[in-house]
């Protein structure tokens, strides 16, 4: 068979798998995607989408200032969506915001994904003392929210480090902060899954050949959890992004310098009563619109992958 065929071949199983039929005719699902694509796509090349850089300072004028929306009176076309108390571009602002927040967000994600899913499979493969020491740190983290948290690791970071580098630090106490708290979810989905798996015939096999633990928990039943964990990282990919908003809109975040989301809708607050109401209003747009469709495109996969609704 040539390499033509074979591609041809690998492409009408995946496009006739069970799962992709099943996006091809949940409308939602596609619209949600394109709109989650577009979005993550126009963060990705922010800087060739842009017409200004929002982190060049040299580049802003004073003089345009609080220029509303350019279909409003007293708007330039130049400034799409207007521009903010120190001239700068809010189309641009939110772009480059955007691609911030979506950097915190898969990071703290990616990063709790690798320590809870390392954590779960050992509690559930290993049982007794391990499982318990584990499962009740576990209980432990669940009541220290993300934000308390983060209040927490910014007081003691602002404490130790020099005030020259805290703008520095911010980025890493984001993502430190949301990490620690968003891995427990990994953790005991796994474990419970893992609880299931070891029973299975093909684990018990891998133990009579002799097969290392290590090498049956990441081998063997570790692509027979991975369902859950998709699922979850995907919400949590938006729990994490509207976490980073919150903390930046408490003023512990990225500087108004490095703008995200959240601190773009925090400087917008302050001129919200002003009349200057776009400065909050297309940031919290943007959030809301990306949060929404990962949080609908993440149902859909949970559903979707559910044997029981089959």
């Amino acid at each position: 068979m040539s390499t033509s065929s074979q591609k041809n071949t690998a492409f009408s199983r995946f496009w006739d798998s069970d799962l992709i039929w099943k996006f091809r005719h949940a409308p939602v699902a596609i619209i949600c995607f394109m709109v989650t694509l577009g979005m993550v796509l126009s963060a990705m090349f922010a800087g060739a989408i842009a017409p200004y850089n929002p982190f060049d300072l040299a580049s802003f004028d004073l003089s345009d200032a609080f220029l509303p929306p350019a279909w409003m009176e007293g708007g330039k076309w130049k400034f799409v969506l207007g521009t903010d108390d120190q001239g700068r571009d809010m189309f641009s602002a939110i772009l480059y915001g955007l691609r911030v927040s979506l950097e915190i967000g898969l990071s703290s994600v990616l990063i709790s994904i690798v320590i809870g899913v390392s954590l779960g499979l050992i509690s559930g493969y290993a049982g007794g003392m391990t499982d318990t020491f584990i499962m009740r740190f576990c209980d432990v983290m669940l009541s220290f929210p993300a934000i308390l948290l983060a209040l927490l690791i910014d007081g003691v970071i602002r404490a130790i480090l020099p005030e020259s580098v805290h703008d520095q630090a911010a980025y890493g106490v984001l993502i430190f902060a949301i990490s620690l708290s968003g891995w427990v979810r990994y953790a005991r989905t796994v474990r419970g899954a893992t609880l299931t798996e070891k029973k299975r015939d093909y684990v018990q096999a891998a133990q009579l050949f002799g097969v290392s633990s290590m090498r049956i928990m990441f081998t063997h039943i570790l692509p027979n959890v991975m369902g859950p964990v998709l699922v979850l990282a995907t919400v949590q990919v938006a729990t994490a992004i509207i976490t980073e908003a919150t903390l930046s809109f408490l003023g512990v975040g990225v500087p108004p310098t490095t703008p995200s989301l959240g601190t773009l809708i925090r400087v917008g607050n302050e001129f919200l009563f002003s009349g200057e109401w776009w400065l909050a209003i297309f940031p919290g747009v943007a959030l809301i619109l990306f949060v929404l469709t990962i949080n609908l495109l993440g149902d859909w996969l949970r559903d979707a992958l559910n044997p029981k609704l089959q």
